[in-house]
C-alpha cells in the first residue's frame, strides 16, 4: 500500500515542483480570465484539464499512442500561448472562445497534450499489470496539486482585487501577457534545441 502512496506523491510533486513551471504557468494562465465569483468554473476547468491528461496517460501507458518529447516540448508552451491570447482577445466579449463550455473543451484537449509530458514519468513508475489504481492516485496527486496552486492564485487575486482594489482586466492582461512571454521563450528554446 505504501507503494501506491508514491503515485499520489509523484503526481503532487509533478505539479507543485518549481521545476514543473510549464504546468504551473499553464494553470495560472488558464485561470487568469476568471474572476473570484467564477470559482466553480475554475474548479471545473481544472478538472477538465486533469481528465484530458488522464486519457493521454492511459493511452500512453498501454502503448496505444507514442510520446515524442521534442514535439511535446513545442506543444506545451504553444498551448499556454494560445490560452493567453484567448484570455485577452475574449475578455468581456462574446468571441468564439468565450463560452464556458468551449473553455472546458479547450482545457480537456490541452490536457491531452500536457498528459504526454506526464506519460514518460508515469510509465517509468509502473510496477504492476494493472494501471488503474496507480493512474488514479497519480492523477489525484496532480489534481490536488493543481487545486493547491489555484487556491494560492485565487488568494493572490482576492488580495489584488479586494485589498489593493485592482481591476480584474489588468490582472488578466498581466498574467496572460506574462504567461505568453514566458511560454514564447520556452517555445523558442525548444525550437532551437
Amino acid at each position: 500500500m505504501s507503494n501506491y502512496g508514491n503515485f499520489f506523491a509523484s503526481g503532487w510533486e509533478h505539479i507543485v515542483d518549481i521545476n514543473a513551471y510549464d504546468h504551473l504557468l499553464f494553470v495560472m494562465t488558464l485561470c487568469a480570465a476568471f474572476t473570484l465569483k467564477q470559482w466553480k468554473q475554475v474548479l471545473i476547468i481544472i478538472t477538465a484539464f486533469t481528465i484530458g491528461h488522464s486519457g493521454t496517460l492511459i493511452l500512453s501507458s498501454l502503448d496505444i499512442i507514442p510520446t515524442n518529447p521534442e514535439l511535446i516540448d513545442l506543444l506545451i508552451p504553444f498551448t499556454i500561448m494560445l490560452t493567453a491570447v484567448a484570455n485577452i482577445v475574449n475578455y468581456r466579449k462574446e468571441g468564439k472562445f468565450s463560452s464556458t463550455q468551449v473553455k472546458y473543451a479547450i482545457a480537456l484537449v490541452f490536457g491531452l497534450i500536457h498528459g504526454l509530458a506526464f506519460a514518460s514519468n508515469f510509465k517509468f513508475m509502473l510496477f504492476e499489470d494493472s494501471i488503474l489504481m496507480p493512474l488514479f492516485l497519480f492523477n489525484l496527486g496532480i489534481e490536488v496539486g493543481q487545486l493547491f496552486i489555484v487556491l494560492l492564485f485565487m488568494i493572490a487575486l482576492w488580495f489584488y482585487t479586494k485589498v489593493i482594489k485592482g481591476e480584474h482586466m489588468k490582472w488578466n492582461i498581466f498574467i496572460s501577457g506574462a504567461g505568453f512571454g514566458i511560454a514564447a521563450t520556452i517555445f523558442l528554446n525548444a525550437l532551437n534545441s
